[in-house]
């Protein structure tokens, strides 16, 4: 009798749990979808404010870069906050927020900045203007309104007045160039040439 009377104990036992356990879940499941954060239509996830008819009428390159190296060993590299291909008009390509970096094979290295730059339609040289800055490996830094780098050889140069500050002081002349000396061993100069003027400095 007491086996019997337990096993209907546990039988009524497991009917009891076969109900309270699934509304149990319900309870819990309800609770959570109560609590929870109610979405906002308006945190919907930001898009691109893009002008796409504007995108197809001046088609641009975000971010360009341009590396190469020229027939005397030197490493040039181009990059732009935004660049256009040439028009109709048969110019080449222009870039805006450009920078330059030409390492020669002696390992001197010159940095150069500008607002825009224009490559030739050959696509043998490119024109920086606006504000042009040459930072040199021997510690000169040249400015000037506009600069022009050959792409197939070494040969930066500015036809137009600069002004240059550096170890031996401040130089202002009417032209810039630097290139390869021609020497035979792979040495570069920069010249400044035409009405030069040095303000020495000396070293304090």
């Amino acid at each position: 009798m007491a086996r019997r009377a337990a096993l209907d104990g546990w039988s009524r036992l497991v009917a009891a749990l076969k109900v309270l356990l699934p509304l149990a879940a319900l309870a819990i499941l309800s609770t959570l979808f109560l609590v929870s954060n109610r979405i906002n239509p308006e945190d919907a996830l930001p898009y691109a404010d893009v002008d796409v008819e504007a995108r197809l009428r001046e088609p641009r390159i975000t971010a360009p870069t341009y590396a190469g190296t020229t027939r005397d060993g030197a490493a040039l590299e181009v990059t732009a906050d935004e660049a256009r291909p040439g028009g109709e008009d048969g110019g080449g390509a222009n870039a805006t927020g450009v920078r330059a970096r030409l390492t020669t094979p002696d390992g001197e290295s010159t940095a150069l900045v500008a607002e825009t730059a224009r490559m030739d339609p050959s696509g043998k040289e490119i024109a920086f203007s606006g504000h042009v800055r040459l930072d040199h490996a021997t510690g000169y830094s040249v400015a000037s309104e506009a600069m022009t780098a050959r792409l197939d050889v070494t040969d930066i140069r500015s036809d137009v007045p600069v002004t240059s500050e550096g170890p031996a002081g401040r130089i202002t002349a009417q032209s810039m160039r630097l290139t390869q000396a021609g020497d035979g061993n792979q040495s570069y100069l920069l010249v400044f040439n035409g009405a030069v003027k040095l303000v020495y400095q000396p070293a304090e």
